[in-house]
């Protein structure tokens, strides 16, 4: 494989830093896979060292797992063309091309009656896209592509066998991450290899493969830790691959378990040829080497990883692999062959168990999640296969239960409506007593590893432009500065600054005219429950937090009215990502704000929330949206958006949205006719070139759509973040950064979106005076109350009277207007209902309601 390997010298330096408990680096790794005869022999002693430390510390000493299953290979046609695999086919060599339904439950039911809990989905990737027949079929039986018909069986397994789904469909997307995270405990999908040039030089053994490019593989992996997924996965050796691409992939497995913490179980398998394929004559990779490798990956992974090899890959060298550290056998299935390998048959689970007993181990049976993600509970456990799981698992050691009945238990969406419970008094009390404490208990744990994600952090890059020069290009031709322009012009400072707030400032008179407009309107943050898992919120929070909450359908309501007596235009509602809440719930919401007030204007759901909802419904994105709007949603804010690149978000967020969704919601409501704000939250671990790239996104969606109402401004609040205190972030802008990405909005977005809004609630009234002296022509609503920048440690308060927004109108010299959502002119009625009240009613000065100001 290797032309030359290491020295004597050089092993031996890398087996004293493997002795000694040193980290290995990608160097040393590589040199130890070369190991032979005793060196192996004391490689193999490390490793399996470390793997006795990671069992007796997960409460198990010697014991090693396995997990009882049956193969449902749910379809053999595939979309790649891969050279060394038999389970792929063509369809004439097929009666169907997917399995019947009656056809999958007749395998679950034999599993289950032999005890076993794992129902293994296997199946090639997208075969529809490829295969005409497969399209066909999906068609003929009312399946919009292959993921919607994996998890309409896995349901059907769930409620009418009892065994738990686990989904091997190959490459998946942040979104179907979300459509079957609620049908299966646990998915999965070999990395095989980070070489690219097995999958890009023609011959290779990826080669027109697609669903085989190392960046998308990886990228599958961060997606199952983006969204809490349990997933199983690992490399193939003896492809073609070199010890330094091999030892590349072990370290890229390393990354994304550290920054998501996601991987359950590491496989590492040999190669076996097999005939009919192209690799039929390629010679199969050595156990020696297999358990050199296997000895690697545990050094390198360390003690909590869980490592595993197929027990009917090894031959009869058992022994060498527990040697080499593994303690997981896999799944062994007492009924079905391994389509995967049907040359190579499984052990008996009491050969395997006896085998493993003869080198000092006990063989216990686990589920296809592990025990780890099973006392862990939420998020890595969708509420909705909760029980089935329970049902299965010691309370105790998360292993299965031994005297566990597997019977089908249903499976539905949460449908019990909404039932107010916690902190429902938090809108008020946190300008009283504030949050219980500046962070969650599981703040070790719950976003990743930090040193991990630290290394995902760029820094700005040497800036050296002309700022005089972008400072007259932006007074002639202010949509039209380049990149370079535009990161000249936020680095101004002193006289600089004053001329750029100058030229923004002229072009906002121009487009809006003088007056400075704000909204009448209440926030109503249904519930601050949320598994997303975003590194810089600091409002989400577990349901047993003692800060959590959510509010009923009629406590919503009664904020509506109360919103309504107090002279509001506006309901802004927005809430977390509630795993209990029924698919309908957006929609109820809707409906009971409408029943309420009919004629306020329900300005409700961010793009995050729109794709949550899609997920729960089954829906299209349009589809959703249109129902959405008709259950009463007349806009939608463009939160969720913090940092549109991906590089940033996935350090910021974890599991929120991609850019492309993102984009993809907006864009479907303009197309519908639902206006959206746009937004951005910047300061944090972003650079002034993502804040450049942002603008001009957001320009040309406008360009495209014209949907977006207006551009909000929302400065990183960091005091209680939880990624500032980690100490990754940076306790946000500056004035003077602030001062400058105001303008540039203005300059960037000119001709474009015309209302540029900051927020009151993040910057303050003395910066907000600034700002709208340089571009700034909106101060947003009253909001009534204010809980999410509040909770963040934000000192602004949680409402603001009309009174304090047209002072500060006043002091940047300024008239103000009171205004709609959409930016038009408010009925009489409602700017004398809310004078009345100050836009805010008497607040919280009278029990935990929002009564009227005395006439």
């Amino acid at each position: 494989m290797n032309s030359s390997g290491p020295t004597e010298n050089a092993i031996r330096r890398s087996l004293a830093r493997a002795r000694d408990g040193k980290t290995l680096d990608l160097t040393e790794a590589t040199t130890l896979l070369h190991a032979r005869g005793a060196q192996l022999d004391d490689l193999l002693t490390y490793a399996a060292r470390t793997r006795d430390a990671g069992l007796e510390a997960a409460g198990r000493p010697g014991v090693i797992t396995y997990s009882r299953k049956v193969f449902i290979p749910l379809t053999r046609l595939c979309r790649d063309r891969c050279g060394y695999c038999t389970f792929a086919t063509v369809p004439h060599k097929l009666e169907s091309p997917f399995l019947s339904p009656d056809e999958v439950l007749e395998i679950a039911r034999q599993g289950a009656a032999m005890g076993c809990k794992e129902a293994l989905f296997t199946l090639g990737d997208r075969p529809e896209d490829r295969w005409k027949q497969a399209r066909e079929w999906l068609d003929a039986h009312g399946y919009d592509d292959t993921l919607s018909y994996v998890r309409a069986m896995a349901i059907r397994v769930l409620e009418e066998t009892g065994l738990l789904p686990h989904l091997n469909p190959g490459v998946l997307s942040w979104r179907d991450f979300q459509r079957l995270k609620p049908v299966a405990p646990s998915m999965g999908m070999m990395l095989e290899t980070t070489a690219t040039r097995l999958f890009s030089e023609k011959g290779g053994p990826h080669f027109g493969s697609p669903d085989k490019d190392p960046a998308v593989r990886l990228r599958v992996l961060e997606d199952a830790g983006r969204t809490n997924v349990p997933f199983t996965t690992g490399i193939l050796i003896g492809i073609g691959e070199n010890f330094e691409e091999r030892a590349d992939a072990i370290f890229a497995l390393r990354r994304t378990m550290r920054e998501y913490g996601a991987v359950q179980e590491v496989i590492v398998q040999n190669f076996r040829a097999k005939p009919d394929t192209k690799m039929r004559d390629t010679p199969d990779a050595e156990l020696e080497e297999l358990a050199a490798t296997i000895a690697v990956t545990r050094l390198v992974l360390g003690p909590k990883a869980r490592i595993q090899a197929p027990p009917n890959l090894v031959a009869d060298q058992y022994a060498l692999m527990l040697r080499a550290g593994i303690d997981d056998w896999g799944g062994v299935s007492p009924l079905t062959p391994d389509h995967v390998n049907p040359e190579r048959p499984w052990p008996q689970i009491d050969d395997l168990a006896a085998r493993t007993a003869e080198q000092g181990f006990a063989l216990r049976e686990r589920l296809t999640i592990y025990p780890e993600y099973i006392k862990r509970g939420e998020p890595w456990l969708d509420p909705r296969v909760m029980a089935h799981v329970a049902a299965l698992a010691d309370p105790e050691t998360g292993l299965a239960r031994e005297d566990a009945v597997v019977e089908g238990r249903p499976w539905q969406e949460p449908d019990g409506g909404f039932e107010a419970f916690g902190r429902t008094d938090l809108h008020v009390e946190i300008d009283t007593s504030g949050r219980t404490g500046d962070r969650r208990e599981d703040f070790d744990s719950v976003y990743g590893d930090w040193d991990a994600i630290r290394e995902r952090i760029s820094a700005p890059e040497r800036f050296d432009s002309d700022i005089k020069a972008a400072l007259s290009h932006a007074e002639k031709d202010p949509a039209g500065l380049s990149d370079d322009q535009a990161l000249a012009l936020l680095h101004a400072d002193g006289p600089e600054l004053d001329a750029l707030a100058k030229i923004a400032d002229d072009l906002r008179r121009d487009a809006v005219g003088d007056e400075v407009t704000y909204v009448v309107t209440r926030n109503i943050n249904f519930t601050n429950v949320c598994y997303t898992g975003c590194r810089f919120c600091a409002f989400a929070q577990r349901r047993t937090d003692a800060d959590a909450y959510t509010l009923s359908l009629g406590q919503v309501g009664d904020r509506v009215e109360e919103a309504w007596a107090a002279g509001a235009t506006e309901i802004c509602m927005q809430g977390g990502i509630h795993p209990d809440l029924p698919g309908t719930a957006y929609f109820d919401l809707a409906r009971e704000v409408k029943k309420r007030a009919p004629e306020i204007h329900l300005h409700s759901y961010s793009p995050m929330e729109v794709i949550n909802g899609v997920s729960r419904t089954g829906l299209s994105v349009r589809e959703w949206l249109l129902a959405a709007k008709e259950a009463g949603v007349d806009s939608l804010p463009g939160t969720a958006a913090e940092i549109l690149d991906d590089d940033v978000r996935w350090v910021l967020t974890k599991g929120k949205l991609p850019t492309d969704q993102w984009v993809e919601v907006v864009t479907t409501a303009h197309e519908v006719g639902i206006p959206t704000t746009s937004t951005m939250m910047y300061g944090h671990v972003d650079t002034p070139a993502h804040w450049v790239a942002h603008l001009k996104l957001l320009r040309s969606i406008q360009e495209r759509t014209g949907g977006f109402s207006e551009f909000v401004l929302l400065p990183f609040v960091h005091h209680s973040s939880p990624i500032y205190l980690a100490g990754l972030a940076r306790p946000g802008p500056t004035a003077r950064e602030n001062v400058a990405v105001h303008a540039l909005s203005r300059i960037l977005l000119h001709g474009a979106i015309s209302n540029i809004q900051t927020s009151w609630v993040k910057l303050g009234d003395e910066l907000c005076t600034r700002v709208l002296q340089g571009g700034v022509n909106d101060l947003g609503g009253t909001l009534m109350e204010e809980t999410i920048s509040r909770m963040a440690g934000s000192e602004n308060g949680s409402f603001k009277t009309i009174s304090s927004l047209e002072a500060i109108a006043a002091a940047a010299g300024r008239p103000s207007r009171q205004r709609t959502t959409t930016y038009g002119e408010v009925p009489a009625e409602r700017i004398e209902a809310a004078r009345r009240t100050d836009g805010v009613g008497n607040f919280g000065k009278a029990g935990l309601s929002l009564p009227l100001v005395s006439t």
